[in-house]
């Protein structure tokens, strides 16, 4: 739990994802569309990758891929970023966490 803290506090957003996730890489996408450009973290290319899964399990991502965090708060995985985004709010959290400029 502490190196996901650690990671997630670095940049003002952060994605935990794995290479073969189609919904991370929608995810990803979306926040390159907006202007973010997000810390990626991929599992299953990290060494503590499992450790790290099981971890964003805990705070609640079933599944544990894509967890996103904005402003080193965990936001949620695919489906809350998503309803964020549809209702506007996503793009002020960017702006507010500095991942994103107008």
């Amino acid at each position: 739990m502490d190196k996901i803290r650690e990671l997630a506090s670095k940049r003002a957003a952060v994605i935990f994802t794995k290479s073969s996730c189609c919904m991370c890489h929608s995810i990803k996408a979306l926040f390159y569309e907006i202007g973010a450009s997000p810390a990626v973290h991929e599992l299953d290319k990290d060494s503590r990758g499992i450790e790290m899964a099981v971890a964003l399990r805990s705070l609640g991502c079933n599944p544990c891929v894509p967890a996103i965090f904005i402003g080193g708060q965990f936001v949620g995985s695919a489906k809350d970023v998503i309803s964020l985004h549809v209702d506007g709010s996503l793009k002020e959290m960017l702006i507010n966490a500095k991942a994103i400029w107008l």
